[in-house]
């Protein structure tokens, strides 16, 4: 009886023991290293691209957010524009091309998003240049042709300044916004005069 008590206080005495061993290894166990800010700024740069085209500026400010230091930042997106991955040039081309396109964006709305991302003057006037002026016209034209359906009820005056401050929140200038919104209000049949219709 007494065997078998000591036998099990002995046993009580090995496991507390072996914990204290344990709990000794656990702490003999290197700290986890931090992440490298390089490589968790690279992970940053590759999930952004992954979804859509970004200027510089935009990925910056990405890393930025993320705590990345800036001069981590800078040299991790250098390598990226070295690489040919980030591209200000043909980003502004294609955000140009997509705005246009999904939009029906004009030219001023266009320079005003890509100045707001970040990219150079040269670089946002190339872009520009690009935009062919009869494309831009026949989307205007298609926007106000959409609009103008539900507008029946609306003297010509009203429908002008309507559509024509439509067009100029979209960025098209005001003497083709009144060519194409005039056009479209006569064709549709309104013929009474314009002649005192104004911006204001």
């Amino acid at each position: 009886m007494n065997d078998e008590g000591a036998t099990r206080r002995g046993r009580g005495r090995r496991a507390p023991g072996s914990e204290s061993g344990e709990g000794e290894a656990a702490e003999k166990k290197p700290p986890r290293k931090p992440e490298d800010p390089a490589a968790q700024a690279r992970d940053v740069v590759y999930r952004l691209l992954a979804s859509r085209a970004r200027s510089r500026l935009e990925l910056r400010q990405a890393l930025l957010r993320k705590e990345i230091d800036e001069d981590v930042a800078d040299g991790v997106l250098q390598k990226f524009v070295d690489a040919g991955l980030v591209d200000d040039a043909s980003f502004a081309e294609e955000w140009v091309n997509q705005r246009q396109r999904s939009q029906g964006l004009g030219r001023k709305a266009l320079g005003f998003e890509l100045r707001r991302k970040g990219i150079d003057e040269h670089l946002v006037e190339s872009a520009l240049s690009n935009v062919d002026s009869d494309a831009e016209a026949e989307r205007a034209r298609e926007l106000v042709q959409r609009k103008l359906r539900s507008m029946n009820s609306l003297d010509r005056n009203a429908k002008m300044r309507r559509l024509v401050g439509m067009l100029a929140r979209k960025g098209y200038s005001e003497g083709l916004a009144f060519r194409i919104v005039k056009e479209e209000i006569d064709h549709a049949g309104d013929g009474s005069s314009g002649s005192d219709f104004d911006f204001s």
